[in-house]
């Protein structure tokens, strides 16, 4: 699973350089509610980054897995709707995006659970 070692390193490298813009460069620009708020879009997307990592290491052991390879979209899918919002939300506080935030958060949650099925049926 070469794609998603490679969309999880994409991942963390946009999470280190947003959370460093973050800090720096909208710190005194945005409120601490919204430069909060971001920094929440920042570590979500890191942790699933990680999550693309184990995605891949584990297609290496149980290799055609669909619900692997569906646990990593679904990853995908939940950092460009939950972090994006978060990021799109803070920088330019229409609230509306809050209402995609969650649809985000339940694709995390759908692939974790693919994860754990996975786990449970082949390892």
């Amino acid at each position: 699973m070469k794609l998603f070692i490679i969309l999880g390193a994409i991942n963390a490298f946009l999470a280190v350089a947003l959370g460093a813009f973050g800090a720096h460069g909208l710190e005194g620009k945005i409120s601490e509610k919204y430069l909060k708020t971001w920094n929440t879009g920042v570590t979500y997307q890191m942790f699933h980054a990680t999550g693309l990592f184990i995605v891949a290491l584990l297609a290496a052991k149980v290799p055609g897995s669909t619900m692997l390879t569906s646990a990593g979209w679904l990853m995908l899918i939940g950092i460009i709707l939950f972090s994006g919002s978060l990021y799109v939300l803070s920088t330019t506080g229409i609230k509306i995006l809050g209402a995609v935030t969650p649809f985000g958060g339940l694709a995390f949650l759908a692939a974790w659970l693919l994860i754990a099925i996975v786990a449970i049926k082949s390892l």
